[in-house]
């Protein structure tokens, strides 16, 4: 683990200027530190306080730049001495760099020094034909105010631009985009390796979906009809692999927000969290860097993350610099493009997307309200919906367009959630990616059928999910799609239980089926529940109030905090916050007096505690428009995906819901890998650790009696 840190923090250390290597004058003073000067190795200690800003990552300071660059080079850290075989370029603004690391930083777009920020003049480059030797021209001065570059094609000084450096682009053959992205890493290694394994051992998926049904209550009196008879069905994935190589391998595509108000501290925890995101990735999975402003660009292609791929991908992160617009829409058409244009496929895709602004070039006009959500459509691509990419989207700030996002996540089948706090941006994508990197099961469609020749399916609560009925309403299916390790899934099926005459005791109700593939051996999984629900048919109720199932009304109080806080969102919308909060608050009311509430249940007490955050986020017209409208998206995200999803500062329980351990475990591992020195990970005190949350996942719950 150290090793990876340490090479996360060589390639991360372009821009970011993290750290500081210590000289003998330093360790003859302890008591000197620098604060603003964070390093990239993993440590149990409590988060780093906010850094100073700069144009795109973090400053060091003057005296200690000054005098660590003229024995380091910044960029990979180790000692630059003359005759060791390795070039050393000396910049206008004094500082030396191996010319090797430079020309790296370079051919990624960054146009700056990595330790003082000075702009440029001259850019080196590394000729495309260069071995092991270049003619470089020698450097009569260290201190001489030019940089001295081997051109491409002719040996002699690249001529810069006389525009802003802002628009002057970096005349690289390593910055230009192909007209197809179908230069996608090939998979041929994965492929044999995975027959290899296949040959020597069992699936990676451990164990099947398990597949539980619950009547709302086990008799009817034959006498009389129930109309809206609840049938719960629980859907439960296996548990993920103990083998990282046996899960489903992922292909990745972050498109991230790198416009003007994306500058200083932003930008540089999102290189972090990037990097962690990275250093996270196995080296079957594929990683694509796409940044947006005013235009889109793909910084780094599908690349596979092996340590070379790490490398690069840490590099093309680390040159990401803030400035102009936000056009989330063209954002997105890039990001889609390397999915669809791609010549290989991981079983698993996926799209991030993370923005602190409102898109300023598609939305010529928005307006206010929730008919705001027909406009959002022209922001997301056709391919994305055509090929069923989910977008996962990430507001960031108070700035962001939380309708918007939330409408690109939903019609992708992705989940929205709000970052409100910027330190908790590695958080959020730690908890996002531990589901990612967990996927046990794909193309999940659970079918329904009618067995008693009476009945019929009245509604179903699915949520998000698409449910078809047949034209009779005998028999249905619900497209699920992946499900991550042991990740639940619960729906409510309602009946209308008839008047029955003679002998019929017990009542068969329901069959259901389960048909997905097997993301690691790509094999078709079908399911048949044998067991068919019954409920008995008794001339007399043998009890005068029959027992409700535990398992149906937890479900019930559920969905109705979710209708609850969906109802006063519109109210908020419309400008009655009064009544809004009124909703919330009966509702809470109601689930108190519910047999789950009276009992104590964790998840009750889960949503009553959401319900009251949501009450104090629609205090005022300023709060609700600050972070209650995205606070409340992102908890609807949630509920109708029945899937974690990230909000507010990630400390409460009611960010905890439907997280499953691969994603507490990965949201844990962010918390206590901070960036500082690695040598205190061992010996840290634990009084100073930050202290972690109890995860508490609403599919856990009491079983029945």
């Amino acid at each position: 683990m150290g090793s990876k840190w340490r090479k996360a923090k060589l390639a991360l250390g372009l821009n970011l200027c993290l750290y500081v290597p210590k000289t003998l004058e330093d360790s003859s003073s302890p008591s000197r530190r620098s604060d603003d000067a964070v390093s990239l190795s993993p440590v149990l200690v409590q988060r780093p306080t906010t850094p100073t800003p700069s144009s795109s990552g973090l400053r060091l300071p003057r005296s200690i730049s000054k005098s660590s660059s003229k024995k380091t080079c910044a960029i990979c850290l180790t000692a630059m001495k003359a005759g060791q075989g390795h070039a050393i370029f000396t910049a206008e603004c004094s500082h030396s760099f191996h010319f090797h690391c430079i020309t790296t930083n370079v051919k990624h777009g960054n146009q700056i020094c990595p330790v003082c920020r000075a702009k440029w003049n001259e850019i080196p480059l590394q000729s495309p034909n260069a071995k092991s030797k270049s003619c470089v021209k020698p450097i009569g001065r260290p201190r001489d105010n030019a940089w001295m570059s081997i051109p491409p094609r002719r040996s002699s000084p690249i001529q810069t631009s006389s525009r802003p450096d802002a628009l002057r682009p970096v005349s690289s053959i390593f910055n230009t985009e192909p007209a197809v992205f179908n230069d996608d890493e090939a998979l041929e290694l994965q492929g044999r390796l995975a027959e290899s394994s296949l040959e020597k051992s069992k699936p990676g998926v451990s164990g099947k979906l398990e597949v539980k049904t619950y009547p709302e209550i086990s008799e009817v009196v034959r006498s009389v009809s129930f109309k809206d008879f609840a049938v719960l069905i629980n859907l439960k994935a296996p548990a993920a692999s103990k083998s990282s190589s046996s899960r489903a391998p992922v292909d990745l595509v972050t498109v991230l927000d790198v416009s003007g108000s994306m500058a200083g501290t932003k930008l540089a925890l999102l290189k972090r969290a990037m990097g962690f995101v990275i250093q996270n990735l196995g080296p079957f999975d594929r990683l694509s860097v796409i940044s947006f402003s005013s235009t889109a660009r793909r910084n780094f292609p599908l690349r596979l993350m092996t340590e070379t791929g790490k490398q690069e991908a840490l590099q093309a992160v680390n040159s990401l610099v803030s400035n102009g617009g936000t056009n989330i829409a063209e954002g997105l058409k890039k990001g889609a493009r390397v999915l669809i244009d791609r010549r290989f496929k991981n079983p698993v895709s996926s799209i991030v997307l993370l923005s602190d602004g409102q898109d300023t070039y598609t939305m010529t006009s928005p307006t206010s309200g929730c008919s705001r959500g027909t406009d959002y459509k022209a922001l997301l691509p056709k391919e994305i919906n055509g090929n069923r990419i989910p977008v996962h989207a990430f507001g960031f700030g108070a700035d962001h367009d939380a309708s918007l996002m939330h409408s690109i996540a939903e019609n992708s089948g992705g989940t929205f959630s709000f970052i409100e706090s910027e330190t908790v941006i590695q958080d959020a994508f730690a908890q996002c990616i531990g589901g990612l990197l967990s996927v046990v099961v794909q193309e999940l469609c659970v079918k329904i059928e009618c067995v008693h020749p009476v009945l019929r399916i009245g509604s179903v609560k699915a949520g998000s999910y698409r449910f078809d009925s047949s034209p009779d309403s005998r028999t249905g299916s619900i497209g699920v799609g992946d499900l991550y390790a042991e990740e639940e899934r619960n729906f409510l099926v309602n009946l209308d239980i008839p008047i029955v005459d003679g002998v019929s005791d017990p009542m068969s109700l329901l069959k259901v089926r389960c048909v997905y593939q097997d993301p690691v051996t790509k094999e078709t999984v079908n399911l048949n529940n044998s067991d068919e629900v019954k409920i008995l048919r008794p001339i007399v109720m043998a009890e005068r109030r029959p027992v409700v199932s535990v398992e149906v009304d937890r479900q019930r109080i559920r969905l109705r905090a979710a209708e609850a806080i969906s109802e006063a969102r519109v109210l908020a919308e419309r400008g009655d916050l009064t009544q809004a909060v009124s909703a919330l608050e009966t509702c809470r009311g109601v689930l108190t007096e519910t047999v789950s509430g009276r009992a104590g249940d964790p998840l009750c007490v889960t949503l009553c505690a959401e319900l009251k955050e949501t009450q104090e986020r629609m205090a005022s017209r300023q709060v609700y428009e600050a972070s209650g409208r995205a606070y409340v998206l992102a908890g609807l995200s949630s509920h109708s995906w029945q899937r974690a999803t990230a909000r507010g500062d990630m400390t409460d329980t009611t960010t905890t819901s439907y997280q499953t351990q691969s994603m507490v475990d990965m949201v844990n591992l962010s918390q206590t890998m901070n960036f500082g020195n690695p040598i205190a990970s061992s010996n840290s005190n634990p009084s100073t650790q930050r202290k972690l949350r109890q995860a508490l996942s609403f599919p856990a719950r009491p079983r029945p009696r």
